[in-house]
């Protein structure tokens, strides 16, 4: 079967018009056009990889009764929101609870449309800081040391797709665990930490490359010298993910992590749950009841720390360019590129040759990017709008 389209758009990076033909599901050539009015609005970027959604419109990811139906809904409703790729998030739970939530998410995984956007699984937890405010939200009676006899049996009800554990250094035994993660390719990420600044830089020798959500896992009061950020933004080894969605990272923070790191080494990721695109209001959420304001923020009042995020992914990208001064090619590799990079999965994440032509076609409102029209693997995934896109 010879699949074939034509798309003509804006590039993201180049902002030049550009053809972009896609065969058999893979971008086939991209070459600049002379500018009409037709595709004068309309963007084209590889579509974006968030590294951490713990659920969506009400689905949550970490429900032991999660059904592939609710996950195809899931997965619909991330793609219209410009979210190609994205790793289903689990956070700290009882060991019972941590196999059944694997075993359950690597059947999910079987069906052709969740396989063909979910491009691995998120360990968050359990073995992270005890200390209260570092540890956020997560539950504090399931906090754990890691043992690697254990994590192989999540990885084995997991069927192998547990791509990236977050943990904190301190704990006792991180150091042989993170050795473990690296021989079998697992990336580890440090977060929920309060770790010194040599724990940090000896994990980081030992082969952690990531920082999660780095802002935040954190307790609201610190020493101002001697706490868990400066060491992880000062070590060059260290990729940090950020929440740009405007509550969990002051606009100076964002500038600030933008200038360290540079627009190669930041990940943008949206850290949202279930409690996206629903109604503001009170919730039960790990067992806590949490607020959900107009804004979109996500409360919890008795811990007082945010219990994850509602925006998704593209409001970062938004935020990126309103808060740095960045340009759209760099907030949405940041969002794109840089993720896929980071987990060696070279098939996506760029507008080149060869490339899976998992993309996105958007307008760009303000800072907004307006999703319009989405395509993985060649396929469009979201219905026709009454905009019109050039492609035949």
């Amino acid at each position: 079967m010879n699949d074939y389209s034509v798309i003509e758009a804006i590039h993201y990076e180049t902002e030049k018009p550009v053809r972009l033909e896609i065969r058999n599901g893979l971008i086939g050539s991209i070459t600049e056009i002379p500018e009409s009015d037709q595709h004068r609005n309309i963007y084209i970027a590889p579509g974006l990889f968030d590294n951490q959604i713990n659920g969506y419109a009400g689905i949550d990811f970490s429900d032991t009764g999660l059904t592939t139906e609710k996950m195809i809904t899931a997965v619909d409703t991330i793609r219209r929101d410009g979210v190609t790729s994205f790793f289903p998030t689990v956070i700290t739970a009882s060991h019972e609870n941590l196999l059944r939530i694997f075993r359950n998410l690597a059947k999910i995984t079987n069906d052709f449309e969740v396989r063909n956007s979910v491009a691995g699984f998120h360990l968050e937890g359990p073995y992270i800081s005890t200390e209260e405010g570092f540890y956020g939200c997560h539950p504090s009676e399931f906090i754990r040391k890691p043992l690697w006899d254990e994590f192989e049996q999540y990885q084995e009800a997991a069927d192998g797709n547990i791509r990236q554990v977050t943990l904190s250094p301190e704990i006792d035994g991180c150091m042989e665990f993170i050795d473990l993660c690296v021989r079998h390719n697992v990336i580890v990420a440090i977060g929920h930490t309060n770790a010194s600044a040599e724990q940090i830089n000896i994990a980081v020798s030992h082969g952690a490359r990531l920082s999660t959500h780095l802002g935040n896992g954190c307790a609201n009061l610190i020493d101002r010298h001697r706490n868990p950020l400066w060491p992880q933004l000062a070590n060059d080894l260290l990729m940090p993910s950020i929440i740009a969605d405007g509550h969990h990272l002051l606009p100076e923070e964002v500038q600030v992590f933008f200038k360290v790191k540079g627009p190669q080494n930041i990940i943008l990721t949206s850290d949202v749950t279930h409690l996206t695109g629903m109604t503001p209001g009170k919730y039960i959420f790990l067992g806590s009841e949490v607020v959900l304001t107009d804004e979109g923020l996500i409360k919890n009042p008795v811990l007082n720390c945010l219990a994850g995020a509602s925006m998704p992914l593209r409001t970062g990208v938004g935020n990126m360019m309103k808060f740095t001064g960045c340009v759209l090619g760099e907030a949405i590799n940041m969002a794109s590129g840089n993720v896929a990079r980071i987990y060696n999965l070279s098939d996506r994440g760029s507008l080149i040759a060869g490339k899976r032509a998992d993309l996105i076609l958007f307008e760009i409102e303000g800072i907004s990017l307006m999703i319009k029209q989405v395509f993985v693997n060649g396929r469009i995934v979201t219905p026709h709008t009454s905009h019109p896109i050039p492609h035949t």
